[in-house]
């Protein structure tokens, strides 16, 4: 067995699996340490490098596109530090990192493992059910449906129409961008009667706005890759369920775009006459709603 033992963490490879686990130390980030040990088959594996620099190097593992939920739903825009696929390596165990690179690119090459991209998850992503309390409110998937409970500083529209449960029949695909702390994140879920619209995510009643600890609004990717795992495969999925936002005018019907549309206008409508929202608020989500139109 090869294998590399470092206060990041500790990667293991049997011929078979490369077996993930995060190191405990207060420096190795939250969300790394909560989505724990994951073990990597080779098939999954596209390749692995070893990058040296002065006082430290890093162990990069390589997946091929497809294969991972956790890759699918985060769109690659996980902090360095927060990706469980790289590892920091001191610099008086190069050697060492290099021989777990080294076993590795030979079992591939023996193995003659794919290179196209993947036609299914090869990795399971985190287990359910999974919660997470962002900066706008609490987020909880139990494998069949999504629940959101919005706090107390969510914006009042979101508030008003009080939880959002969604069954995963009824998602598309869920959109995910981290706040880094110097710019807010969001993650979004699309349904098929949303997915034209496009309100800002601090008032889309289907959007978790993501603005306070980068830390703690970093675990909504569980989430995220948790209901990416369990809706279908993007190569099994019809190019109008894959690809609606940018071919809607070519895909869907003028009949399902008016409905919805109405829908969602009579929706407004109906809040700005309760007094829910102002008219300045009113006349500004309108407005974005027939922009996503």
């Amino acid at each position: 067995m090869a294998e590399i033992i470092q206060r990041d963490g500790t990667w293991a490879f049997d011929g078979i699996t490369v077996r993930i686990t995060p190191g405990l130390h207060r420096t190795v980030p939250l969300f790394r340490q909560t989505y724990g040990e994951i073990a990597v088959p080779l098939e999954a594996v596209s390749g692995i490098v070893y990058e040296p620099e002065r006082k430290r190097g890093r162990l990069r593992l390589r997946l091929r596109e497809g294969c991972d939920p956790l890759l699918q739903a985060t769109g690659g825009r996980l902090p360095d530090a927060a990706d469980p696929y790289r590892l920091t390596v001191d610099i008086d165990r190069a050697g060492v990192a290099e021989y777990v690179a080294e076993e590795v690119r030979q079992a591939l090459l023996l193995e003659q493992t794919p290179k196209e991209p993947a036609r299914t998850y090869l990795l399971p992503g985190p287990p359910v059910p999974v919660s997470v309390r962002s900066s706008d409110g609490m987020v909880s998937f139990d494998g069949t449906q999504v629940r959101i409970d919005w706090s107390d500083t969510s914006d009042r529209v979101k508030r008003a129409t009080g939880p959002r449960i969604l069954a995963i029949g009824e998602l598309v695909q869920v959109e995910w961008l981290p706040n880094t702390g110097y710019e807010d994140g969001f993650m979004r879920f699309v349904t098929r009667e949303t997915v034209f619209s496009k309100l800002p995510p601090e008032k889309d009643p289907y959007a978790l706005d993501l603005w306070g600890s980068s830390r703690r609004d970093l675990l909504t990717a569980l989430v995220a890759t948790a209901v990416t795992a369990r809706l279908p495969h993007p190569s099994t999925r019809a190019i109008d369920d894959v690809e609606r936002p940018r071919f809607a005018a070519a895909t869907a019907s003028a009949a399902d775009h008016h409905d919805v549309l109405l829908r969602r206008l009579r929706e407004l409508g109906e809040l700005h006459r309760d007094g829910v929202l102002t008219d300045e608020e009113f006349a500004m989500t309108k407005a974005a709603v027939l922009r996503g139109f």
